[in-house]
């Protein structure tokens, strides 16, 4: 699935740091802003343990786990909304994204300097936020010339819903809010999706502390999550410079041994790898057989039709039914053939709402 979570922040707050943690692809990591000119997309995988169990009981000759795609986007600076510095092109690359891990500097470092001159994650939340606000606005009051006529004189009713919805909207974003927190229903909210709007898309806020603050947090940290208490939104505390060395570690016993000198249970890559596959409203499937043992994304909610259509368009399309045991039952008795001996087989339609975990095979027909 092309889904895309897209790392922002103001220049020099780690987000680079981060993304080659993340990622094979080497995004430049310097000391001056706008190291990142070009937005650098990272396929990544998603850790899941589930995998693993499944493959130590089938022993395929294939394990495929799960990937989502990250991308780090230039530095804003203030204006952007106006186009300064890389604002356009900035902006456009987070319109194209599904998601947000917004990276917040938390940390001090006189040999790091900061765009700004001083260390203030809650300003610089606003000034990303504001930016993004104002496009949005831009956006929204060019939605609202265009449906008022239609509202106000003729009979259309989705015009006059798109209207009533937009203007709350405009009012929400001159009040220094984001969309995302507004208050409309989902139902309201199909009125102006397709607008794409830049704050109603999900947001993980990244607070980047140093070595000592990563397993209590600091005074900024606290900071963050009062100011975002009222966004829904989790807060990550990870240290770049931590995700860094562990990243130049050459084994796996290596970087745990390292984890566990600094009384950390696992990565803050991990953690962050897995937060943006919840802010994504992602979920997880398995095929498990001899050939390959493989994760499947789909999102949540999804019926077992489309869920067989991530496999393969024709699944979708000739879906006849759905065979699915649960996670804890075949990993419990230990083999598909003892879960249908137990009767933990259950023969599935196409209302079947796939649950994170099942493990489904697909009939289909051509």
């Amino acid at each position: 699935m092309a889904l895309q979570c897209g790392i922002v922040g103001l220049p020099n707050v780690g987000k680079s740091t981060l993304f080659n943690c993340l990622s094979n692809a080497k995004a430049q990591a310097a000391n001056f802003p706008f190291c990142t000119i070009e937005p650098n997309i990272g396929v990544i995988t998603v850790p899941d343990t589930r995998l693993n169990k499944l493959a130590e009981l089938v022993k395929p000759n294939k394990v495929q786990p799960n990937t989502i795609e990250i991308v780090d986007i230039a530095g804003l600076v203030k204006g952007a909304s106006k186009g300064e510095g890389l604002g356009n092109q900035f902006l456009g690359n987070i319109r194209s994204t599904s998601a947000i891990i917004h990276v917040l500097r938390c940390f001090d470092d006189d040999n790091v300097i900061h765009v700004d001159g001083s260390v203030d994650p809650i300003r610089d939340k606003e000034i990303i936020d504001t930016e993004l606000q104002l496009k949005d606005l831009e956006t929204v009051i060019k939605k609202i010339q265009k449906v008022e006529k239609m509202a106000k004189t003729g009979g259309d009713k989705d015009a006059k819903k798109a209207f009533e919805v937009c203007t709350i909207v405009k009012s929400h974003l001159e009040s220094g809010k984001s969309v995302r927190t507004a208050p409309i229903s989902d139902e309201d909210r199909e009125f102006i999706s397709d607008l794409s709007l830049l704050t109603q898309k999900p947001v993980l806020y990244v607070c980047n502390v140093d070595e000592k603050s990563v397993i209590a947090g600091n005074l900024y940290v606290q900071r963050v999550k009062d100011a975002v208490k009222d966004e829904n939104a989790e807060v990550l505390v990870i240290s770049a410079q931590i995700e860094a060395e562990i990243a130049s570690l050459d084994s796996f016993d290596e970087r745990q041994m390292f984890l566990e000198d600094l009384g950390l249970e696992e990565s803050g890559v991990t953690k962050l790898i897995q937060a943006a596959y919840r802010l994504l409203s992602l979920a997880t499937y398995f095929t498990a057989g001899v050939q390959e043992v493989r994760a499947w994304t789909i999102t949540k909610g999804f019926t077992a039709p489309q869920a067989a259509g991530v496999i393969h368009t024709d699944f979708e399309k000739g879906f006849i039914r759905a065979e699915v045991i649960k996670y804890n039952d075949f990993t419990t008795l230990g083999s598909e053939a003892a879960c249908k001996e137990a009767g933990k087989l259950s023969v599935e339609g196409k209302t079947y709402i796939v649950e994170d975990g099942d493990i489904m095979h697909f009939r289909f027909n051509v």
